[in-house]
């Protein structure tokens, strides 16, 4: 009998949000779990794809990814952020916003460094932190509007201390981080050997008239963070998983190092039709109008039920307290809302690392309106 060997990460089983959904097919639940639309992309972006396929590319791609997809992105980085980074030395396209994470942390974090991680976090970042040899240090986010209490995270940093992860629009909370919280990370790095990976992949969609507020915008953090960002959740195309970071060119060149020997470069006709699709900005700018529709109709769907809306201020997601419908654990409630009330979402204590339980559900709203009402009528009954 083979020897196997131990595993690297004994502790970690199916994500979450693979075994939610599974359990939605399995009992054909609506699946308000896994983040990802149930309608299409624009129909111009896939006939770009196709005529780019036809067009005979479907050979490998530049690893640091195509020409003219980075030259986009470094325009549109700079209308929206104020600053145009190098497409040559500054930007990097990977498959999806995960590899950017990965190949990110494994750059900069070396055995023994510490990491501090924002909780509730999504769940790529520790596994990514502990296959390099770092130890991840949780900090938590302050209830009840999941903000960054900034005095903790400096009690929480060591002479150890290589990295800070931050997600704006925040999975799975929705918060969104403020200038003023911008500002005082970058006092909180400046002048020590301490990166930054700012996960801003729900960039496009901040509601209430609020500003995204990207890590790009700060000098002081422009010089040392990793800033990733995802075609999929702008596109509606999260199964295409294209992603890219920006980073200063010595940070970009060690990222690049280990992308090349992760995926070595991602989907070349994908790649090619986004480029062009850029060049149509009202969609990413109308995203906030989008989605924000979609989060009053729910909210409003769920006015009378005895769940607590908590406000979303970004991303496509929406947390709903339970505590008036029952005492059980998150991870029991939600198995129950699927095998009984025939909807799935996705428990918060699985963004936890030691599975804390604030009674909240995440659900996603990024579904068509007929997914929303069906889902909200059976939420309602409860």
């Amino acid at each position: 009998m083979a020897n196997y060997p131990t595993s690297k990460l004994p502790d970690v089983g199916t994500s979450i949000f693979s075994v939610m959904s599974a359990l939605a097919n399995e009992h054909k639940a609506i699946n308000l779990s896994q983040g990802f639309p149930d309608f299409n992309c624009p129909e111009e972006l896939m006939e770009l794809v196709t005529k780019y396929m036809h067009a005979g590319f479907n050979q490998y791609a530049p690893m640091p990814g195509v020409v003219t997809l980075r030259e986009k992105i470094s325009i549109k980085t700079e209308k929206l952020y104020g600053y145009r980074p190098n497409p040559d030395t500054e930007i990097t396209v990977t498959s999806g916003a995960t590899e950017a994470i990965y190949a990110a942390i494994t750059a900069v974090v070396k055995p023994g460094d510490e990491v501090v991680v924002l909780e509730p976090c999504y769940d790529c970042y520790a596994p990514a932190i502990r296959l390099n040899g770092g130890i991840p240090v949780y900090v938590p986010l302050a209830l009840p509007g999941f903000t960054v209490d900034w005095d903790l995270v400096k009690r929480h940093i060591s002479s150890k201390t290589r990295l800070i992860i931050i997600n704006t629009p925040h999975n799975p909370t929705g918060a969104v981080m403020t200038k003023a919280d911008m500002d005082e990370l970058a006092r909180i790095v400046d002048g020590n050997d301490i990166f930054v990976i700012s996960d801003e992949v729900y960039e496009h969609m901040v509601f209430d008239g609020q500003k995204h507020h990207s890590a790009l915008e700060n000098e002081i953090l422009r010089e040392r963070s990793f800033v990733i960002s995802s075609f999929g959740k702008t596109y509606h195309t999260t199964g295409w998983k294209i992603g890219y970071a920006v980073a200063p060119p010595a940070l970009t060149a060690e990222l690049r190092k280990m992308h090349q020997f992760i995926t070595f470069c991602t989907v070349t006709p994908l790649q090619l039709a986004i480029a062009d699709f850029m060049d149509n900005e009202a969609h990413y700018l109308n995203l906030p109008d989008f989605y924000q529709e979609k989060r009053d109709a729910f909210c409003e769907l769920l006015a009378p039920s005895r769940f607590e809306l908590l406000p979303s201020a970004g991303t496509y997601f929406q947390l709903l307290k339970y505590d008036a419908i029952s005492g059980e654990h998150d991870q029991d409630f939600a198995r129950r809302l699927v095998t009984e009330v025939g909807v799935a979402a996705v428990p918060v204590s699985a963004f936890y690392h030691n599975k804390t339980d604030h009674h909240y559900l995440r659900f996603c709203f990024a579904k068509s309106n007929e997914t929303l009402c069906a889902a909200a009528e059976k939420l309602v009954r409860l």
